[in-house]
């Protein structure tokens, strides 16, 4: 993991944004929560620590995310691999001036490749600020995510997690957290992304950190680590 130096303690006016920094806020978070929903001790002591991940915010951090999806975690490691310069860093800017076919050497698909030069170029040339993107509220800032051809909520939602540090958002349309929840309950089906969404208001303003449990959870009872960004 890329360490988490950019400062995000910016609060918007009116708004009550809380910014997950380190292992502290998510122990403080989890903390938080097991007072809000008691339900949630045995499956905290079932999964020891929750992990941290952070990724700096920025055009790398959304690319990983994107990179990552609906792949296997050999799989995307392998395209992104390919996808790194030689100095490691990859910028929207260096992105912007690859080959027409560049993606095809990577192993990517036209439609993540689409979607990750609309960004890059968006963000070269200024009109989309990533970084201070996690500042803002979260819906404002899923909503300007979302407004990029795409980037869906779930791609958006992740990013604001595991790049921005929102500690109150929950990817509800995530299958695996999904299913931990399902099984965490003892339902007799894993609950939709609107059941789940209306679920995880009780976790509020610790929905981050919930994801985190569940996620964690779910690694455990099927020995797969099923976090999207790690």
């Amino acid at each position: 993991m890329l360490s988490f130096a950019t400062d995000l303690s910016f609060e918007p006016p009116g708004g009550n944004v809380q910014i997950i920094r380190d292992d502290d806020d998510v122990s403080r978070g989890l903390e938080a929560l097991l007072g809000l929903d008691p339900r949630l001790a045995p499956i905290a002591r079932d999964i020891g620590p929750l992990p941290l991940r952070l990724r700096e915010p920025g055009f790398a951090g959304l690319a990983h995310i994107i990179v990552s999806q609906m792949v296997s975690r050999a799989s995307a490691e392998a395209i992104w691999r390919r996808m790194l310069p030689a100095d490691g860093l990859l910028t929207a800017e260096g992105y912007v001036l690859l080959h027409a076919e560049a993606w095809r050497e990577f192993g990517l698909s036209r439609a993540k490749a689409e979607t990750l030069a609309r960004i890059a170029d968006a963000v070269a040339s200024g009109r989309l600020d990533l970084s201070g993107l996690c500042l803002k509220p979260p819906d404002e800032a899923l909503g300007e995510l979302t407004a990029l051809k795409g980037v869906g909520p779930w791609t958006a939602e992740v990013y604001l997690m595991f790049c921005g540090g929102h500690a109150d958002v929950f990817p509800a349309g995530d299958v695996a957290l999904q299913n931990a929840v399902g099984a965490a309950f003892g339902l007799t089906a894993r609950p939709q992304a609107k059941a789940l969404a209306a679920l995880a208001q009780a976790w509020s303003p610790w929905r981050s950190v919930a994801a985190r449990l569940f996620w964690a959870y779910y690694a455990v009872k099927t020995r797969r680590d099923m976090v999207p960004t790690a």
